[in-house]
């Protein structure tokens, strides 16, 4: 009897609160499935776990654990940023990823992550047909970062806007309290260069005085005095000023404010100075006391704060993944789509992978206010929904409870 096709799933990229959502969307949907489909085989660190043949076998988990990773921050399986070469660079690379998928018999490659992880689905997806094996490629979105094209919101950035928007409304509070001492309190968001997690903060702002009082977005130049300008006049009104900022702000000359330092192998740089900068300009310029905050991922790895939407959307897309490979897709990846009306509503569409892989969205001008200094009603329209509702986790001894995974590799069959 010919043995069931099994299914790889890998996780990509910088994790999120919801991605083993996803996870638990395509194992649960696969067994639904259990008579077209054998294993999901769940690569240890992404496509890495696929090159290395380190296979997690997620058939030694139960239906209990599987649904309990719904409650897991972080990636369950490990994530990676592994860059794979072009086929013209290293088709050694490709030999062995090839040899792994026949010799597990994997005919199905389901890769969750954002644009460059599907820049990994599109490339073995166009190389399959030099090596004429029958694999299906499907890319299943994720980044909190938002910055997915053709897809409405991308799974993570709901709850990470959530989180932000709740930390800027209780920081904002704090510092009211503590203005007597404390003038400016700088908070630096993740977000390499679109201002979409930077932008979630406004949510908080219920009023004039409230926090966030300024917001620096990576889509808009930085003018120096215009900005020292607007934090005195909060300061003047409110008694203090409660700043957000992306990471990777240039100024009016094009250049980053903060320095980058090292780079990922997709040569995405960092900006961690942007807070003590800014800090500093303000207390030479102004006199003020200001402190700062860099949650770092911190922000992507707050499971208790999660959006109920953002979860939902991640087991879709997850579920969907395997629905579009029951039906013989390939070279696609599911979106969300927000549908017509008054009330949110939203459904699982899809888009071919090269719409995804290596793109960028940045976050609308008319998301942001004239001055640059916050976002539109237009942009609270569009994130309020997202946000929405509430799933809490089990907490035992007074912390959350994780679920506990067997994680048992399948036995290496190659060198």
């Amino acid at each position: 009897m010919r043995k069931k096709p099994n299914i790889f799933y890998g996780q990509s990229g910088g994790v999120t609160t919801v991605i083993n959502s996803t996870a638990c969307g395509v194992i649960e949907t696969t067994r639904q499935h259990s008579d077209v489909f054998g294993n999901v085989l769940a690569g240890h660190h992404g496509i890495l776990g696929l090159i290395n043949e380190e296979l997690f076998d997620t058939n030694k988990e139960s239906a209990r654990t599987i649904y309990d990773l719904r409650n897991m921050p972080g990636g369950v399986f490990g994530s990676c940023r592994y860059k794979l070469p072009e086929y013209s660079e290293d088709p050694n690379v490709y030999e062995r990823i090839y040899e792994v998928l026949k010799a597990h018999n994997i005919h199905y490659f389901l890769y969750n992550g954002g644009n460059d992880s599907a820049d990994t689905t599109r490339k073995l997806s166009i190389i399959n047909r030099q090596f004429n094996y029958p694999l299906q490629c499907i890319g299943i979105p994720k980044t909190i970062d938002n910055d997915l094209p053709i897809t409405d919101t991308c799974p993570g950035y709901g709850s990470v806007a959530k989180y932000m928007a709740t930390i800027t409304k209780e920081g904002g509070e704090d510092l009211s309290a503590m203005d007597e001492t404390i003038q400016v309190y700088i908070l630096t968001t993740m977000g390499r260069d679109s201002g979409w997690i930077a932008a979630a903060s406004g949510l908080a702002k219920d009023s004039s005085h409230a926090a966030p009082h300024i917001i620096l977005f990576p889509e808009i130049q930085l003018d120096i005095k215009k900005f020292l300008k607007k934090v005195k006049q909060s300061v003047k009104k409110c008694g203090h000023c409660f700043i957000v900022t992306a990471n990777s702000i240039r100024g009016i000359d094009g250049e980053y404010i903060a320095p980058p330092t090292d780079a990922d192998a997709f040569d995405h740089h960092h900006h961690p100075q942007i807070a003590p900068i800014l800090s500093k300009k303000i207390a030479d310029e102004l006199g003020y006391v200001c402190h700062y905050a860099v949650p770092n991922f911190i922000q992507r790895a707050a499971r208790h704060l999660s959006s109920q939407t953002d979860l939902k959307q991640a087991y879709a897309v997850g579920a969907a993944a395997v629905e579009f490979a029951l039906a013989g897709k390939t070279n696609i990846c599911p979106i969300i789509e927000r549908l017509p009306g008054n009330n949110y509503r939203w459904q699982i569409s899809e888009t071919t992978i090269e719409n995804i892989a290596g793109q960028a969205k940045f976050l609308p001008r008319n998301f942001i206010a004239r001055d640059g200094f916050g976002v539109t009603k237009k942009y609270l329209e569009y994130a309020a929904p997202l946000i929405q509702g509430e799933d809490f986790i089990h907490f035992e001894n007074g912390l959350p409870k994780h679920a506990e995974l067997k994680r048992k590799l399948v036995r290496k069959k190659l060198k």
